[in-house]
């Protein structure tokens, strides 16, 4: 097409605004109202309003004026179209895309733009805004009762499995399907005698991000040459010197193409949407990445039927290919052990005793206060997920004798993968005589807290009640509202039920000194 500018070779990078798989679905609900409206601007300024109201999106003037700032910390506020006007008028955005005016149109785009990659939309100017049957079956999922979280890691395995580095969106000129060469290396490495059978260690990724093609061979021997030079020890500098003379990189990109991105953030991204296929497992707290051994089949299916692929030009007939469902691979069940409780105990104790209690109370208290972590592991987990796996870790360090039992979903190394789902307590506490069931979240206003949470635990706790008289309930998130508290105190006044409310903070400085999970209710019931 005249005019068009040629491929280059790029980095692969995916965007960080979408870091958490359930940030894409809820962005992609918010979108679904304005299904097969002309894309004008006065439509994207529709959808921009809907995604700040919903707190999807938060422009930098939010923060900067208390009031505002108030109603988006806030989970029972939202904003009035008053204050949506200041905000939009008060937030011009010095962005610009190319088919996207400059402003917010092009900011439209760089939110949506990671979406329409993995086949969930299409939209273009002045055409119709389309949703594909992935996109619709994340909406589903996310709408259902309980979000279904192993339906929406289906469809991002499904998106993965088919996405190309150079799509008709990129202009990249490294052509390849990285989820696919990443399984392809991963096989050779595991079928060679000399390895060790971790898998890729973390900053060998850094290739995968620049390599140029799906030449799996050529790029395992790259890392033979690397790990039989250097091993395991060798700083980013030297990687980053690699990478960019895999990329060709001129005196000018150079300066463009960041250390930081290539050896940094775009590896953490690129573990993130890798694992959120739930194919691929962290191993050695997040240095090396692996296959998940209970997934081979699934493996196996996508290495015999992804490895040769069709390339696209036109973004219509690549979006029909990302936008269908390969039914063969949803139908493939994961071979997960019936019985995984040995392995979540294992990995807990593990992990109690390589990590010291202060740093797990350090990652408790940056989890609750959306404070970045710098631990290789902890960083990769979404905020909700990570908040259940610290809990967990917290209680098996401080109480010795206590059986913890979280209900998240793991992989093979013991590692949760999602939440806990709904109908049980997310952890189970047991030292033979009391038990407790402790729920977790990251949500801090009235409504969510009482109706979402408190609720729900008081039929868990009930139910459990008549089974094992000796049992109460603990409620954390980073700020328990004022509610909440008095709608835990009237269940115990109305039916015995102990439910005793902590923020993250408190509840590390209550288990400090403590040495039994009995202690913890004994306190609690003097204070009250």
């Amino acid at each position: 097409m005249p005019g068009k500018r040629k491929a280059q070779r790029k980095p692969l990078s995916f965007s960080t605004t979408m870091r958490n798989p359930n940030r894409i679905v809820t962005f992609l609900n918010c979108l679904l109202p304005f299904e097969g409206q002309i894309l004008t601007h006065e439509v994207i300024m529709e959808i921009i309003r809907s995604a700040i109201r919903e707190k999807l999106y938060k422009p930098v003037v939010i923060g900067r004026v208390p009031v505002l700032s108030a109603v988006y910390k806030s989970e029972d506020e939202k904003f009035t179209d008053e204050q949506l006007d200041f905000i939009i008028i008060s937030s011009p955005q010095d962005h610009k895309e190319a088919g996207f005016d400059h402003g917010w149109d092009s900011r439209f785009d760089t939110i949506f733009k990671l979406p329409m990659e993995f086949g969930f939309v299409r939209y273009a100017m002045n055409a119709p805004i389309q949703i594909s049957v992935t996109g619709h079956m994340l909406i589903d999922a996310l709408n259902e009762e309980e979000p279904n979280e192993e339906k929406i890691q289906m469809v991002f395995l499904n998106s993965m499995m088919k996405y190309q580095s150079n799509n008709p969106y990129r202009r990249n000129a490294n052509a390849n399907v990285p989820l696919v060469l990443l399984l392809q290396v991963l096989k050779l490495l595991k079928e060679d005698g000399e390895e060790n059978g971790a898998g890729v260690f973390r900053q060998e990724l850094s290739l995968f991000i620049c390599w140029r093609d799906n030449d799996a061979q050529a790029l395992y021997e790259k890392i033979k040459a690397i790990r039989k030079d250097r091993g395991y020890s060798y700083s980013d500098e030297y990687m980053y010197e690699i990478c960019l003379e895999l990329l060709g990189a001129t005196h000018r990109q150079r300066n463009r193409f960041k250390m930081s991105q290539i050896c940094g953030e775009a590896v953490d991204e690129y573990i993130r949407k890798m694992r959120t296929t739930g194919i691929i497992s962290l191993r050695g707290n997040g240095r090396f990445i692996d296959y998940n051994s209970w997934e081979t089949e699934k493996i196996d299916y996508i290495l015999s039927h992804y490895a040769s692929y069709e390339t696209f030009d036109s973004q219509n007939r690549y979006f029909a290919y990302m936008g269908t469902v390969d039914e063969t691979i949803v139908r493939i069940v994961s071979a997960v052990p019936e019985d995984t409780t040995d392995i979540r105990r294992s990995t807990l104790k593990r992990l109690a005793g390589e990590y010291s209690r202060e740093v797990i109370f350090q990652e408790l208290h940056k989890v609750c206060h959306k404070t970045a972590s710098s631990d290789y592991m902890f960083r990769l987990l979404p905020g909700p997920v990570r908040l259940e796996f610290l809990t967990s870790i917290a209680l098996q360090q401080n109480f010795e004798g206590l059986d913890v039992m979280p209900n998240y979903p793991i992989d093979d190394e013991g590692l949760p993968t999602n939440t806990a789902s709904g109908g049980k307590a997310d952890i189970v506490c047991t030292d033979g005589r009391w038990q407790s069931l402790v729920e977790v979240t990251l949500m801090c206003g009235r409504h969510e807290q009482v109706n979402n949470e408190i609720i729900p635990i008081r039929r868990h706790l009930l139910a459990e009640k008549d089974l094992n008289e000796n049992t109460f309930s603990i409620f954390i998130a980073p700020v328990i509202h004022e509610d909440t508290r008095e709608s835990a105190l009237w269940y115990k006044n109305r039916e015995n039920l102990d439910i005793l409310t902590f923020s993250a903070d408190e509840f590390a400085e209550k288990i400090r000194e403590m040495k039994s999970i009995e202690e913890v209710l004994k306190t609690n019931q003097m204070c009250g």
